[in-house]
């Protein structure tokens, strides 16, 4: 069984959906079981459709108000970096509210809501393909994989939008009693559950450069740093996950190929640039067209 993986990263989907543009298009991959984390999860529905179109447009035009009904960020630019800064007043009204969160997220369900409709929900859940998304459940420190073929159209909407959510600077979501958030602080590149459910042949698309090629620009206040210190655990979380998922593959003899991003792409991933995402889209494209010719290069000169 076939499997796309495709990690968390917020606007660098983007780049995600490039790679799964030139897998599922040029190289006619085809799969069987779709697992994604936070960004991932956006995703794969209309991947697993084949509606690429659809996934290209959302991601090529979403604005930060598509997500966030209250946003927590300011973005500046400094010596061509990004870095963000609080949004003081934003982050006043949390405190007067006694929110939990800096920011609120219920945008970007409407978002999904908008672009995934019942009709489309019924489509993906009768294909004969599997959709995992990836949460993660605060209440009871665990992660947990809700496939769509266990769920109706709103909870599994409610799905994907959790594990989408960063806390503290997303919503926070109660549900079933249980207090859930992005299925990237516990299993950021679910390469192992694809494993678990049968999967012999992984393609998996991880939002991180593989090698960090340059020291990172430490935040300037408390609200920054937080963002650093967070991307900082993500990173570890990803390190780990890659690793357990190799010598899983290993052990099962599971074929497992690793599309990583060949570069930084930007220093805070909740930010949503329409332009930068555009262009991340044809990078990732690119990427994996050049990464298939080396691959087929190299399989030549070994075969003689």
């Amino acid at each position: 069984m076939k499997a796309l993986v495709i990690s968390g990263g917020g606007s660098k989907g983007a780049f995600a959906g490039g790679v799964a543009e030139y897998l599922m298009r040029e190289l006619g991959h085809e799969y069987q079981l779709f697992l994604g984390s936070s960004t991932g999860s956006l995703l794969i529905p209309h991947l697993s459709m084949g509606d690429i179109d659809t996934v290209k447009y959302i991601y090529t035009h979403v604005k930060q108000s598509d997500i966030f009904s209250l946003n927590p960020f300011i973005k500046r630019k400094k010596e061509g970096r990004e870095y963000v800064t609080i949004n003081y007043l934003n982050t006043v009204l949390q405190f007067i509210k006694k929110r939990r969160t800096f920011g609120e997220s219920k945008n970007l369900r409407k978002t999904i809501v908008k672009y995934f409709s019942i009709d489309d929900f019924e489509n993906a859940k009768c294909c004969g393909k599997d959709i995992i998304v990836t949460v993660s459940n605060l209440t009871k420190n665990e992660v947990e994989y809700k496939s769509i073929q266990d769920f109706e159209y709103e909870d599994f909407v409610d799905w994907i939008w959790i594990s989408c959510n960063l806390v503290p600077f997303m919503s926070l979501v109660r549900k079933n009693n249980c207090e859930y958030a992005d299925g990237g602080f516990g299993s950021l590149v679910p390469i192992r559950e694809a494993i678990r459910r049968g999967a012999t042949d992984i393609d998996a698309i991880i939002l991180e450069a593989e090698n960090m090629e340059h020291n990172k620009v430490l935040g300037k206040n408390p609200f920054s740093l937080m963002m650093n210190l967070f991307g900082f655990m993500l990173d570890q979380v990803e390190k780990h996950d890659i690793r357990e998922g190799k010598l899983a593959a290993i052990h099962q003899k599971v074929k497992l190929n690793l599309y990583y991003t060949p570069s930084k792409l930007t220093e805070n991933s909740l930010i949503f640039d329409k332009k930068l995402m555009a262009q991340w889209w044809k990078d990732g494209y690119q990427y994996a067209e050049t990464k298939n010719v080396e691959n087929r290069v190299e399989f030549e000169r070994t075969s003689y």
